[in-house]
C-alpha cells in the first residue's frame, strides 16, 4: 500500500519573497506528505539547474514551468511506484530529465519530488526521518554541531561587507546549550549594534542576521562578534566561522571588496591568503568556506595546506556545489577538508548521499546547509542527523523558516 497515487505541486513564496514549489503526495493507502523547495542568492555557476519561467511575472523568477513539468512528465512516470525505492525514483527522475544539469525538468521540480518520498517512505516504516536518511545511507544518525549566520553580507545584504557570512559555533557539550548560548549572543550583538550604530543597524539579511549599514571592514565586523560572546559571558566558548563567498567579488583575476560600493578595493589571491592568516592568528576562527573562486582548486589547496596545521577547516561549497565530480577533483587537488552540503545544489536526496559518501571517504567532515531562500520545511534537520554529519548551518537563531530547523534538531536530540 506504498504505492504513489497521487501528486499536486504548487506555487508558493520563499523566505525571500520568491516563488518556489510545494508538493504534496498521496499513497493509495491515503498516506499524504508535503515538500517544499530551497533557491540561494549566492549560487555556483555549477549547480544544478533552478528552472525559472522568465517572464514578466515575478520578475521571471516565477516557477509554472517546472510544476508543469511534475504534473505532465514527472507524475505520470512515477504514479503507481512504491516510495520505498528511493533510489530507483530518484534515478528515474534523472533519467527522465536526461541533461547533465537537470536544466530539462529543473532541479527545483525533481527535488520537491525526492524530498516527499522520503517523507512518505518513513510514514509507510513507521520510523523517524532522520532513522530512515541513517539506513539509506547506511550511517549511524548522531547530532550535529550549529554554526549560526548572525552577521550577514555579501549577497544576502544591502550592506558593504564583501563576506558573506560571520558565523559563531559555541562548543558546550550539546546541541540545545549551542543554541541557546548562540541566542544570547544574538541578542547582544542586537544590543551592541544599536548602542553603537542606531536602531538602522539592527535590520536583518536573507538569512536572520544583522545587516549593519555601517560596516565594510572583516576585522571590525570580527571585533563586534567576539565584544558580543564576551559580554553575553561565553567568552572562550564560541568558536568563529567565515563564509567568504569569493566567487561573488572576484573580477578579472583579482577579490574587489568595493565590489558593493562601487570603490573598487582589488586584492590578489596571495593577498588573500594574507589576509585569512592574519585573521585566524587573532581570532577563534576555526572554518573558511569558499576561501577563492569557484574554479581555483590550487589557491584552495595552498590555503588548505596552511590552514590544516592550524586547525581550521577550508570547506568547499561553490567550488563543489554537492556534486561528486566536482568533490573528485578536490580531493585529487587537495583543496578542501570539509564539504557544504546543499541538497538542491544536486537536485535528489539519493545524489546528496553519495555526495556526503564521498567526501567522508577522504576524511572530509560536511556541514549540511540551508539556502538564503528558505521555507518552513525542515527536511535537512534530519537529513544532517541521518547521515551523521558533523556540523550545520541554517542561518541566525531567529526568524521562522531557520528556527524551525534547530527546534527539529532540539526534538531529535531529546530523543536520540
Amino acid at each position: 500500500m506504498s504505492i504513489i497515487q497521487k501528486i499536486h505541486a504548487r506555487e508558493i513564496l520563499d523566505s525571500r519573497g520568491n516563488p518556489t514549489i510545494e508538493l504534496e503526495m498521496v499513497l493509495a493507502n491515503g498516506m499524504k506528505a508535503w515538500s517544499s523547495v530551497p533557491s540561494g542568492a549566492s549560487t555556483g555557476i555549477h549547480e544544478a539547474h533552478e528552472l525559472r519561467d522568465g517572464e514578466d511575472r515575478m520578475n521571471g523568477k516565477g516557477v509554472r514551468k517546472a510544476i508543469q513539468n511534475i504534473h505532465d512528465i514527472i507524475a505520470p512516470a512515477i504514479i503507481g511506484m512504491d516510495v520505498q525505492k528511493q533510489a530507483e525514483i530518484d534515478q528515474k527522475m534523472i533519467e527522465l530529465d536526461g541533461t547533465e544539469n537537470k536544466s530539462q525538468l529543473g532541479a527545483n521540480a525533481i527535488l520537491a519530488v525526492s524530498l516527499v518520498i522520503a517523507r512518505l517512505g518513513v510514514m509507510v516504516q513507521g520510523k523517524k526521518l532522520y532513522q530512515y536518511i541513517a539506513e539509506l545511507s547506511g550511517q549511524q544518525a548522531k547530532m550535529t554541531r550549529p554554526f549560526f549566520n548572525i552577521i550577514n553580507g555579501g549577497k544576502h545584504a544591502g550592506n558593504e561587507l564583501a563576506f558573506q557570512e560571520f558565523m559563531i559555533s559555541p562548543n558546550l557539550g550539546s546541541f540545545s546549550k549551542n543554541y541557546f548560548a548562540a541566542a544570547e549572543v544574538y541578542v547582544q550583538l542586537k544590543k551592541d549594534l544599536k548602542e553603537t550604530f542606531g536602531g538602522v543597524a539592527t535590520l536583518l539579511g536573507d538569512e536572520g542576521g544583522f545587516a549593519p549599514d555601517h560596516l565594510n571592514d572583516v576585522e571590525a565586523t570580527l571585533d563586534l562578534l567576539m565584544e558580543a560572546i564576551r559580554k553575553a559571558g561565553y567568552e572562550g566558548q564560541v568558536d568563529i566561522a567565515l563564509d567568504v563567498a569569493a566567487s561573488e567579488f572576484y573580477q578579472d583575476g583579482m577579490y574587489n571588496f568595493g565590489f558593493k560600493s562601487g570603490k573598487d578595493d582589488m586584492k590578489t589571491s596571495g593577498e588573500m591568503i594574507a589576509l585569512y592568516e592574519t585573521i585566524v592568528e587573532k581570532y577563534p576562527i576555526i572554518s573558511i568556506e569558499d576561501p577563492f573562486n569557484q574554479d581555483d582548486f590550487e589557491s584552495f589547496a595552498q590555503l588548505r595546506n596552511t590552514m590544516e596545521q592550524k586547525g581550521v577547516q577550508i570547506v568547499g561549497d561553490d567550488l563543489t556545489v554537492t556534486n561528486t565530480k566536482r568533490i573528485q577533483q578536490a580531493i585529487e587537488q587537495k583543496s578542501c577538508n570539509a564539504l557544504l552540503l546543499k541538497i538542491n545544489q544536486i537536485g535528489t536526496v539519493s545524489e546528496a548521499i553519495e555526495a556526503f559518501k564521498l567526501a567522508k571517504s577522504d576524511g572530509w567532515k560536511v556541514m549540511v546547509s540551508h539556502r538564503s531562500g528558505e521555507t518552513t520545511d525542515d527536511f535537512i534537520a534530519d537529513f544532517a542527523v541521518g547521515t551523521g554529519s558533523e556540523q550545520v548551518k541554517f542561518g541566525a537563531p531567529a526568524r521562522g523558516e531557520r528556527v524551525v530547523k534547530y527546534n527539529r534538531l532540539l526534538a531529535i536530540e531529546e530523543i536520540l
